[in-house]
């Protein structure tokens, strides 16, 4: 029977994006559904009728939502390029640092445009401690993953998301002299050519800021 995988995603999410750059890794043949959240396709209601997000990854006509959720299965599914740990253990601290980016970091990076003075350093401080658990994780490592990418620098293509608002933005909240092992694994990624096929394009970005900043919360996961 031949593999039937198709992906609802949207352009500007960084979840979406995440599941896009897993499905080349395993250089795994999909047909790409691009969604406008504002007038949401019926399959994609259909297929995640519990939170109506992008992605959702549908495997002969078998739909898995949530980008992390889809990660682990598709590496269950191929087995080729295999992106979690074999080591229970090391497997266990891939899903616990992924988890700590999509719960910690990403809402304190989305409080940040929500705030000013005072408050706004006090994020900007929070975000710091948050990366600095990050930097700490990637010690004698090339990868979050080890020698190679894996499930943990997959998640982790936010910071790289963020290095790239910074460069638009002006505002930096990832400094080079603070995280300097973040920046060398920047640096390593975007010099693959997989990873810069799942990046916005440059002529996109501002666009994406500014979608960023007004877009809901629920849009994707």
């Amino acid at each position: 029977m031949e593999e039937e995988v198709k992906l609802h995603g949207m352009w500007a999410s960084p979840f979406s994006r995440r599941v896009e750059l897993a499905l080349k890794l395993k250089a795994i043949p999909y047909q790409y559904i691009e969604e406008d959240l504002s007038n949401k396709t019926p399959s994609l209601l259909r297929y995640n009728p519990v939170h109506k997000k992008v992605p959702v990854l549908v495997h002969n006509d078998k739909p898995v939502a949530e980008s992390m959720v889809i990660i682990e299965y598709m590496d269950e599914t191929w087995e080729n390029n295999p992106f979690l740990p074999r080591d229970p253990y090391e497997r266990a601290m891939a899903r616990f640092y992924a988890k700590f980016i999509d719960d910690k970091l990403l809402p304190t990076l989305a409080k940040l445009g929500q705030t000013a003075g005072k408050e706004k350093e006090e994020t900007i401080e929070e975000i710091h401690e948050q990366q600095k658990v990050l930097e700490d994780e990637l010690k004698g490592k090339q990868f979050f993953g080890g020698q190679r990418i894996g499930y943990l620098d997959i998640v982790a293509m936010i910071l790289v998301w963020l290095h790239l608002t910074g460069s638009i933005t002006g505002q930096k909240v990832l400094s080079t002299e603070k995280f300097p092992l973040i920046y060398e694994w920047i640096e390593r990624v975007m010099k693959m050519e997989v990873v810069n096929e799942c990046l916005i394009p440059e002529e996109k970005r501002q666009d994406w800021i500014q979608l960023a900043q007004r877009a809901p919360k629920s849009a994707s996961n």
